[in-house]
């Protein structure tokens, strides 16, 4: 998706003489990788990035952005709701939006605020531009045509899902009308080198800790449980929740890890099923020259294996949403350098699972998935 919206821009300059300004929006994450793909694949635009404390940003709007002096700005979605007044005075040919699945609530902040930006012409890139119903297509299409796309109403009932459940009819109509719009490119059509994915699903079971926790848990609110979430279904959500973090290590929860004194030691394993699986893997990968991702979803449960990587000298890298900008990219360079001691980089699903490239590792652990497939 990033080299094609790169050709595209490099096209626009060099062969329909309109070099810009374009504005890219991206995740946080993938900023510096942005900028490195336009400098590697098109040399000759000139690329600036908004991004900072508010002295560096205020630089760059009198430098940068008033002159317009550049052909394309990237900048992130935090970036875009702080600094909208100064974005929205320009005049921008192709406002692009990575991973816009971000805008698919139309009531959103960001979402609001990018439909008030001045632009000629707008490109969405996405992997999963469905992730929960039609609606969320609606509120992409809307953006990027706002005049075809008008009513969420009309749009809702010509795709009506639960009448026609099951009926191929839904499906058939919705490619005819996405089809001028969407170009859709798979895997498969891409990158013929590609070895299949192959996917293991390991159960584990719970350790003696986790079964008397797990059990307390549902006790505390057996009634709740019991009537299966009919009268309050936030605190059967909120017991759903205690329960994950139960199966993922019980030091989750205060007072579960002995102590003090507090100490690293064989029982930080022992005490959480997954964690003592993954113990026994890493030292299988390890001797095989693999190197590892771990997603999870939880930075706290991060924090507990990074006191486990330490204990067991594994060289790890970490980054989640809380990773100050810098050094996400520093992070990055060191796993992906040529023999690299970096043997794991433990990420969080949401600051990790977005357009970071990390084609070093060749085996991926979700330690704990979400319940959305798409995400």
């Amino acid at each position: 998706k990033t080299l094609q919206t790169i050709s595209l821009i490099g096209y626009m300059k060099h062969y329909r003489s309109m070099p810009g300004p374009h504005l890219v929006i991206v995740p946080k994450s993938t900023l510096s990788n942005w900028s490195m793909e336009f400098e590697r694949w098109c040399p000759t635009i000139r690329t600036c990035c908004l991004i900072g404390d508010k002295v560096k940003r205020q630089e760059f709007v009198e430098t940068k952005l008033k002159p317009v002096d550049f052909d394309v700005m990237i900048t992130s979605y935090e970036m875009v709701l702080k600094e909208k007044s100064a974005i929205k005075k320009v005049m921008f040919k192709y406002l692009i939006i990575d991973e816009a699945h971000r805008i698919k609530n139309e009531k959103s902040k960001l979402s609001e605020i990018v439909r008030e930006f001045h632009t000629e012409a707008r490109l969405l890139l996405t992997g999963t531009p469905l992730q929960n119903n039609l609606h969320e297509l609606w509120a992409l299409l809307n953006f990027l045509l706002p005049d075809v796309f008008n009513s969420s109403e009309d749009f809702d009932a010509w795709f009506n899902v639960n009448k026609l459940d099951g009926d191929d009819g839904v499906v058939k109509r919705l490619h005819a009308v996405l089809r001028p719009f969407l170009l859709r490119r798979l895997k498969i059509d891409v990158e013929k080198s590609l070895l299949p994915k192959k996917e293991v699903k390991i159960q584990v079971g719970l350790s003696k800790m986790q079964r008397a926790w797990y059990t307390k848990i549902l006790m505390k609110d057996i009634d709740v449980v019991n009537g299966a979430g009919k009268t309050d279904k936030m605190r059967l959500l909120n017991i759903l929740m205690q329960l994950r973090k139960c199966c993922n290590h019980p030091y989750l929860f205060d007072g579960a890890e002995p102590g003090p004194p507090y100490t690293t030691d064989q029982h930080i394993v022992d005490n959480s099923g997954k964690l003592c699986l993954l113990d026994k893997l890493l030292v299988r990968l390890k001797e095989q020259g693999s190197r590892v991702l771990i997603f999870s979803q939880m930075t706290r449960m991060m924090d507990i294996m990074e006191d486990y990587f330490m204990w067991r000298g594994h060289n790890y890298c970490r980054l989640d949403g809380s990773t100050p900008h810098e050094d996400r990219q520093v992070s990055i360079n060191e796993f992906n350098m040529p023999n690299s001691e970096k043997f794991v980089f433990m990420l969080s699903t949401r600051a990790g699972g977005l357009g970071i490239n990390l084609a070093t590792a060749d085996v991926v652990i979700l330690f704990d998935s979400d319940w959305n497939p798409q995400v």
